[in-house]
């Protein structure tokens, strides 16, 4: 991948080449996914000198995708979706100061002040400070019942609120929004799912994608309503919300999920003169615009093939939170993402890969006997740039090879179930 084309001058190329192996300090600012990952990786990798690593939650670090499925389904604790324990942390020299927030970044100094007012010294700064929930400004947003869903907490408190006889109203039909809604219906809620844009989640998947996730969800009794957006939020007369729809239509609910999006915390970095846009801006070894300073995971933006892209996925934080501690210590190579996405929604898996964005077509390939769903996204020149498999594990498998190939397809083969789907690649 070519580097982007950030203000980053001539320091970057003696930033990569200085190293960090050496015994120093390097701070991690963020424990979620990707700077747990950081940190564990740094140690792994060989280096000795001091890890801090800055949490602004009470937790050790935790996957968050089972907060939309099992966690909020109750099938599991909060406390199983632990990524790193405190003592594993410990038992590798990481000294990990849970619920302490990085509260600014003094890089012409090299330190980092923290919320409990002290400061930390570093040699290499590696900035894991995520995102969180959009709430869109709109009247009565801030009432009780309404409810985003990013943290264990905000799980726990959505849980309560399901169950048979309620009913849920779901604000964006994403991949946060149907993963709650499906979870939702499995506990015997009843659940509308209010779209503002034409389809199911058009950012990341095909409009054949789109429309089978929309009929999934109306086969298990979700009311999707698409061209709908939310206009405001009012009060039952026992304080319960209703959602107000633009059209002036409203409903009644026992609980409001606002499934929007997510907005970068790259505050920190901005106040401190680091390049960002809508993100912290990184190259191909995350590397920002201010020398010894990393990012990695939901709050980072890659320059990538067709624009700016930040990758919101459990998948990319490992992997970017890994190869930004790498890059800190000397050892990286070009961070190049897969697009790698899963999900699951009732009993349904579904599987991801690649960037739809860059797509000019999509094929539909049919799957005899099930109720699976193969989606080939080609570019102009007929090759592979994403693909969508739904309980379809071993045509994923082979979308993976296509795409790290930049293969080539023949859509009229591709869409005869008879025909080998190995026999559709050309050469």
């Amino acid at each position: 991948m070519s580097r982007p084309a950030l203000p980053m001058g001539e320091l970057r190329d003696a930033q990569h080449e200085s190293g960090a192996a050496k015994a120093g300090a390097i701070v991690v600012v963020g424990a979620g996914q990707a700077g747990g990952w950081a940190a564990t990786t740094l140690r792994e990798r060989g280096y000795e000198g001091r890890i801090v690593l800055l949490g602004d939650e009470p937790h050790a670090p935790y996957e968050r995708p089972p907060l939309s499925k099992a966690v909020l389904g109750g099938q599991a604790v909060a406390e199983s979706t632990e990524l790193f324990s405190a003592e594993r942390l410990a038992s590798l020299r990481i000294e990990f100061q849970p619920g302490v927030a990085a509260a600014r970044l003094r890089v012409a100094d090299k330190q980092v002040d923290t919320s409990h007012g002290g400061a930390v010294p570093y040699d290499k700064l590696i900035l894991c400070t995520g995102g969180r929930p959009i709430v869109p400004a709109l009247p009565g947003v801030g009432r009780p019942g309404v409810h985003v869903l990013r943290t264990r907490g905000d799980a726990l408190r959505l849980r309560a609120t399901l169950g048979p006889g309620r009913r849920l109203v779901v604000v964006g039909g994403g991949w946060i929004g149907l993963e709650v809604a499906a979870t939702a219906r499995q506990s015997g809620s009843a659940v509308t799912v209010l779209e503002q844009g034409p389809r199911l989640c058009a950012r990341s998947v095909q409009p054949g994608v789109s429309a089978h996730l929309a009929a999934l969800h109306a086969a298990h009794g979700v009311d999707v309503r698409l061209n709908t957006g939310l206009r405001a939020v009012l009060a039952q007369a026992d304080g319960r919300p209703v959602a107000e729809l633009a059209d002036g239509t409203r409903l009644d609910a026992d609980a409001i999920v606002l499934g929007v999006g997510l907005q970068a915390n790259d505050e920190l970095a901005r106040e401190a003169g680091i390049a960002c846009e809508r993100g912290v801006l990184v190259d191909a070894y995350c590397r920002t615009s201010v020398p010894d300073v990393y990012a990695a995971g939901d709050v980072a933006v890659l320059a990538a093939e067709g624009g700016h892209a930040r990758m919101e996925s459990w998948q990319n934080a490992q992997d970017q939170g890994m190869a930004a501690a790498l890059s800190a210590l000397g050892q990286g190579e070009p961070y190049a993402p897969t697009g790698a996405v899963w999900s699951e929604q009732y009993d349904a898996m579904v599987q991801i890969v690649g960037f739809s964005a860059l797509a000019c077509s999509e094929v539909l390939r049919p799957q005899a006997g099930s109720r699976g769903l193969l989606s080939v996204a080609l570019d102009a020149s007929g090759r592979v740039v994403a693909g969508v498999a739904v309980d379809a594990a071993r045509d994923f498998r082979q979308l993976r090879k296509w795409i790290a190939q930049r293969a080539a397809l023949d859509p009229a083969l591709l869409q005869r179930p008879d025909v080998p789907l190995a026999n559709a690649q050309i050469g």
